[in-house]
């Protein structure tokens, strides 16, 4: 049975397990326990008032707080069978789902109070806080995410994907050139949606001179007040000049920042795989999650920083 107690001896398990270091947990633990606290401290389970007093009554095996924090990210992390996770926790699987669908909001709303959760709505971006801190160096890259094969005939076609040949889930995500931190995510749409559609349906709104790094999925998308570059495409029956092909490498050494943003947030193995929860709303959930977490470990480590592309080219 995995315990906090016995894997905080064994760092690189922890790590491994969760993603985050021992000092990453200890930040996040003690705004998660104030959360549930304050979420089931009159409520039970159910929404109803307690009879008792809150910690009263049998103790169950997640008893403690960092146990409770422990499993949540051991799922987002590993995202095994939930049968697996019972097993490895010394639960039954519904147990287990109950736990799942009770920490993770709890999960979500640490992140969020702790200022890592990147924005969701597309005419907030501009007036974010998080540009009181960082410079207006932008990527923008669409993520898709394996789903089940829905079992509805419309929902079948709206979810597939002719670029992954399978049923995917996409959002948007604008990260930041520098620090790699995700600024925005858009909210979970099928994968047969066009990147640029999306875009043009969230109408995001950027700070003024900001720079906006794009690939030819988002070709005539111009915001208005933003420098925008992306890679030249191939003209159809000719070939690109070296000087284009230069251009093109040196924008592609910008835009990797953006790719490595993303596989950032898919360290979390349950934005990764094959996405097998059917909640309503489960999958959005999730990825928002992901990405918090992604972000409280760039605000934890050093970033690395990357160069401007204004700068570069005077």
């Amino acid at each position: 049975m995995l315990t906090y107690a016995e894997l905080k001896k064994k760092p690189k398990d922890f790590l491994s397990a969760t993603s985050h270091t021992h000092e990453e947990f200890e930040r996040l633990l003690a705004e998660f326990s104030q959360c549930y606290r304050m979420k089931y401290s009159q409520l039970t389970v159910e929404g109803k008032l307690r009879q008792r007093q809150s910690g009263g009554g049998r103790k169950g095996t997640l008893d403690s707080m960092a146990d409770k924090l422990l499993f949540i990210l051991v799922y987002q992390k590993t995202y095994p069978l939930q049968t697996m996770q019972g097993l490895h926790f010394d639960l039954s699987q519904p147990s287990a789902n109950g736990w799942i669908h009770r920490l993770l909001p709890i999960l979500q709303e640490t992140l969020s109070n702790l200022g890592m959760t990147p924005e969701r709505k597309g005419a907030a971006v501009a007036a974010s806080e998080w540009f009181n801190e960082l410079s207006a160096d932008l990527l923008i890259d669409g993520s898709e995410r394996r789903r089940q094969r829905p079992q509805d005939e419309q929902e079948q076609s709206d979810h597939y994907s002719g670029k992954k040949k399978t049923h995917t889930d996409k959002n948007l995500l604008i990260s930041h050139a520098e620090s790699g931190q995700v600024l925005y995510l858009s909210p979970t749409e099928p994968g047969h949606k066009h990147d640029k559609k999306l875009a043009d349906e969230q109408m995001i709104t950027y700070p003024s001179g900001a720079t906006l790094g794009k690939d030819t999925g988002f070709q005539g998308y111009e915001p208005e007040t933003v420098i925008t570059y992306q890679p030249k495409k191939k003209p159809k029956g000719k070939e690109l000049t070296q000087d284009d092909l230069f251009l093109n490498q040196v924008i592609a050494g910008f835009r990797i920042q953006v790719e490595h943003a993303i596989a950032g947030v898919k360290r979390c193995r349950i934005v990764k795989d094959t996405f097998r929860n059917l909640k309503e709303g489960f999958s959005d959930l999730v990825m928002e999650v992901a990405c918090a977490l992604h972000n409280l470990r760039i605000a934890c480590r050093k970033p690395q920083l990357a160069l401007n592309l204004l700068t570069f080219c005077t």
